[in-house]
C-alpha cells in the first residue's frame, strides 16, 4: 500500500501519529515527528499538521513547546486501533522509528550540566546504563565556555570516555 492516497482519511493519519509516538521512549521535536510521519509518503503535510493539532486538542498527544509525546489516553486508544494500519506500513514505520528511539534512550542515559556560583564553575557529567549510574564525574572548570565544551563532548562520546577512564584506572601502574 504505497503512497498517501491510502491515508486520505484523517483517522488513518491520526493512528499513524499515535503509532509513532507510542514507540518512542520520550518526547520528540515536531521536526522529528514530521519526518517520521511523512517518511513513507503515507500522508500530506497539511493533512498531517491538522491531525496532529486535533490529537493535541483531544489530549491524546501532549505538547510542551516544540516537543510532542503520547498521552496515556492516546496510548490506550492507539493500542486498540493500531492494528488497522496495514502491516507493511507498521513494519516500515518501526524500521524508521528504531534509530530515533535508540538515540532518545541514549540521550536519557547521559547527564551533562554546569553551574556557576561565587565565580566557581562546576561541571557535572554522568552516564547511566539503564539500571543505574555507572559514571558520575564532577569537576571545576575555567568558566562557562569550557563547561559548555565539556558538556558537548561528553554528550557526543560518553561511552568512549567511560571506557577510557576504566582502562586508565584499571592499569597496573609502576611507581
Amino acid at each position: 500500500m504505497e503512497g498517501y492516497q491510502n491515508f486520505q482519511e484523517k483517522l488513518d493519519i491520526k493512528i499513524l501519529i499515535l503509532f509513532i509516538l507510542r514507540r518512542l521512549p520520550d518526547a520528540v521535536t515536531r521536526e522529528t515527528l514530521t519526518d517520521l510521519a511523512l517518511s513513507e509518503g503515507n500522508a500530506g503535510y497539511f493533512e498531517y499538521s491538522e491531525c496532529l493539532a486535533e490529537l493535541v486538542d483531544s489530549h491524546q498527544v501532549e505538547q510542551e513547546g516544540n516537543l510532542y509525546k503520547i498521552s496515556e489516553r492516546g496510548a490506550r486508544n492507539c493500542e486498540i486501533v493500531e492494528s488497522s494500519l496495514p502491516m507493511t506500513v507498521r513494519q516500515k514505520m518501526e524500521k524508521n522509528i528504531k534509530p530515533v528511539a535508540d538515540e532518545l534512550r541514549r540521550r536519557a542515559m547521559i547527564t551533562a550540566s554546569h553551574e556557576t556560583a561565587d565565580s566557581v564553575c562546576r561541571v557535572h557529567l554522568a552516564l547511566s546504563d539503564g539500571m543505574g549510574e555507572i559514571l558520575n564525574l564532577q569537576m571545576l572548570c575555567g568558566g562557562e565556555e569550557q563547561a559548555e565544551k565539556l558538556e558537548e563532548n561528553f554528550r557526543k562520546n560518553a561511552e568512549k570516555y567511560y571506557t577510557q577512564i576504566m582502562e586508565l584506572l584499571s592499569r597496573d601502574e609502576k611507581v
